[in-house]
């Protein structure tokens, strides 16, 4: 680095760069959680990402803002509900022993709890 000049450019661009990469990985993820989408069309968009990479992003952002809004937060609505769901059978919730056990099977099924700890909170429910 010669210059405070120099420095401040590379600070500029390496910011401008993570910037980027954040956009991208956030465009891949919405690409492959749209399920409406079909295959080829989201392979276009890659196709479109790698070789016009920032014309490409910034179309991407103003067609499908919105939706891409809509997907992650019906995602994170879907991911409190589960979280939601995991501590109710885990606190016990006031719920009978079979709703409890079948909350579990479902947490269970769902990959959400590990096999040790359905059993666990099985053995809790019918204590």
């Amino acid at each position: 680095m010669d210059s405070f000049w120099d420095f401040l450019w590379l600070v500029l661009v390496t910011f401008a760069f993570v910037a980027y990469l954040m956009i991208l990985f956030q465009i891949l993820t919405d690409l492959f959680r749209d399920h409406a989408t079909s295959g080829f069309l989201k392979a276009v968009w890659i196709i479109f990402l790698i070789i016009l990479p920032f014309l490409t992003a910034f179309i991407y952002i103003i067609a499908r803002g919105k939706s891409m809004t809509e997907r992650a937060i019906a995602q994170n609505q879907a991911a409190r509900e589960q979280a939601d769901a995991y501590i109710k059978s885990v606190a016990g919730g006031g719920a009978s022993a079979t709703e409890q056990i079948a909350s579990a099977k479902a947490l269970l099924d769902s990959g959400h709890i590990t096999q040790a700890e359905f059993d666990q909170l099985k053995a809790k429910a019918l204590a």
